[in-house]
């Protein structure tokens, strides 16, 4: 596997409250950001494998839901996010 236990919870560690809050929305952005940073080198090497095109294509729908919600529903912890993990928007 590409991530081990550890790097989970280092990845929840810095983006949560701690390496166990698995569910906040900060935790999931984070690991699904990390996800399609992976599947996107993947493709890279692999331009014809469409089955992982497709679930990039999901993974970055799902987060982009995640950051809708934490926009309207607290907007400092989605600009904390948005501009820790470098993301566009």
């Amino acid at each position: 596997m590409y991530l081990t236990q550890e790097e989970k919870g280092n990845l929840f560690a810095e983006h949560g409250k701690d390496k166990n809050d698995t569910g906040s929305a900060e935790g999931q952005i984070a690991l699904f950001t990390h996800r399609i940073s992976h599947m996107s080198d993947h493709l890279k090497n692999n331009r014809k494998d469409y089955a992982t095109e497709r679930s990039l294509v999901r993974l970055v729908g799902r987060r982009r839901s995640l950051l809708d919600y934490l926009m309207k529903k607290d907007i400092v912890r989605y600009r904390e996010i948005v501009k820790k993990l470098n993301l566009r928007k």
